[in-house]
């Protein structure tokens, strides 16, 4: 079976025939992996997926409401949490990307409403052949991380935006020779954010 090329452990395996490139469109998902990537930044996605379990029990299966609400004594336990990334900048900054993501639900109705309006509601469906064809970022994510910036997130840069929109099926990466391209591409063929004329 023909796969990604950078699914190459079991657990990279799993997130790839599974999870990545397939639409999401409820925001407590989005949340988590919109902390779960900015976690990464530095790392490696395969060092994330091993302390997803954590993450989820640490950071209360990322409720963006609870996580808005730590103060210093939960920082602290999260920065002394082996399970975790123990980055005193990434710890605080998804603390404060909760209380912005509440926000952007409070203004926009949901995140992923806000989310898809950057794609016009319907996925993008690339036909690579390779990594190296893939871009690290697009003209999309760099509105995206322009956009978040200014609304007070943090680790949002325009690349760290990109990988999170490969994951939450705003764009389908899987390489044309991949099984799940074909897949992806039908079970994705709108979000229900989708503008109509």
């Amino acid at each position: 079976m023909q796969r990604c090329s950078w699914a190459q452990t079991p657990l990279g395996i799993a997130y790839h025939d599974l999870e990545w490139g397939v639409v999401v469109d409820d925001d407590r998902t989005l949340f988590e992996f919109l902390i779960l990537e900015g976690a990464q930044a530095g790392l490696s996605w395969e060092t994330i997926l091993k302390k997803r379990n954590a993450y989820r029990r640490a950071f209360d299966g990322f409720e963006p409401d609870l996580v808005a609400a730590y103060g210093a004594e939960k920082t602290a336990a999260l920065l002394a949490d082996p399970g975790i990334i123990r980055n005193r900048l990434k710890v605080a900054a998804a603390v404060g990307n909760a209380r912005a993501f509440l926000a952007v639900q409070e203004e926009c109705g949901s995140f992923a409403g806000y989310l898809w309006r950057f794609v016009g509601g319907a996925p993008r469906q690339n036909s690579f052949h390779s990594l190296a064809e893939m871009p690290t970022h697009t003209p999309e994510s760099d509105a995206l991380s322009r956009d978040l910036v200014k609304r007070g997130f943090r680790f949002v840069g325009t690349t760290i935006c990109y990988a999170f929109m490969q994951a939450v099926g705003i764009v389908n990466d899987h390489t044309v020779d991949c099984f799940r391209h074909a897949e992806v591409a039908g079970m994705n063929p709108e979000s229900r954010y989708i503008r109509r004329p």
